[in-house]
């Protein structure tokens, strides 16, 4: 047996909860794979079924914490929890449409959409749903989550072996391998952020510039393009914005007036 399959099968309920709880909490530390492996080693090391709902309980408990945050905090725990993100300008905008489509149904499947699952847990306490109904969709996902990642290991266990096997005939060729890899694509979405960001310097205004024109009386045109969950999460408008969604402003710009300034406002 891998060495590193060793170390799980002695440490294997300790290394499994700890995996789980910092992925919850925002960490780049995907624990899926982990269950993977453990999960590989049921046959004689771990329990399957302990294994199982040891993750969907550490995934409940955690989910369950970001929810009530986001209950009592609003869309002030979004912004942060999309803060973690590679792409923080599109991660509450992206959430948010997710959730008006599918609902406390997208629960089912969030642990499986890179960022959605930090994202939706809080998003659904702020859309004020009951601790009930989210308890069982995200129960749910939690059990299918869990039970993928552990049947998956219980079915390719000869194949996680040889693959970390192979891995390890790299030796430290291959951590460095996977550092360089990860480190250039933090770089490259940096990159792209920041690039993004310069293309809108001139673009962007500050809330007191805007305040000195409406006060100087130049009467910019405010449009309100948030979606429909910003809007419930914080109904605060400002005052006279024309209210339309993104997906309009291209089927309404002709109607827009052209002798005064246009601020597009979101979230």
């Amino acid at each position: 047996m891998h060495p590193i399959l060793l170390q799980l099968a002695r440490h294997g309920v300790s290394i499994v909860l700890g995996n789980v709880l910092l992925e919850r909490l925002g960490l780049p530390i995907p624990a899926f794979p982990t269950l993977m492996a453990a999960g590989a080693l049921t046959h004689g090391r771990l329990a399957a079924l302990g294994l199982f709902l040891l993750a969907t309980f550490a995934a409940l408990a955690a989910d369950l914490g970001w929810f009530l945050l986001g209950r009592t905090r609003g869309g002030k725990i979004l912004k942060t929890v999309c803060k973690v993100s590679l792409s923080p300008d599109s991660c509450v905008r992206q959430t948010e449409l997710l959730f008006e489509r599918s609902g406390m149904r997208s629960l089912l499947f969030a642990k499986f959409i890179p960022g959605y699952s930090m994202v939706a847990p809080p998003l659904a306490g702020a859309m004020g749903a009951s601790v009930l109904s989210f308890l069982l969709w995200d129960g749910a996902g939690n059990l299918l989550w869990a039970g993928l990642g552990v049947g998956a290991g219980l079915v390719f266990h000869n194949a996680i072996d040889r693959v970390l096997g192979m891995l390890s005939t790299l030796g430290l060729w291959a951590l460095a391998v996977l550092g360089v890899a990860l480190g250039l694509f933090i770089l490259w979405k940096w990159w792209e952020r920041r690039r993004f960001l310069h293309s809108l310097v001139l673009a962007r205004i500050a809330p007191p510039e805007l305040d000195g024109l409406m006060t100087a009386g130049k009467k910019p045109l405010v449009v309100d393009v948030r979606t429909a969950t910003a809007l419930q999460v914080d109904p605060r408008r400002i005052s006279g914005a024309l209210r339309m969604t993104l997906d309009e402003l291209d089927a309404r710009l002709d109607g827009l007036p052209r002798d005064r300034d246009i601020i597009l406002y979101c979230t």
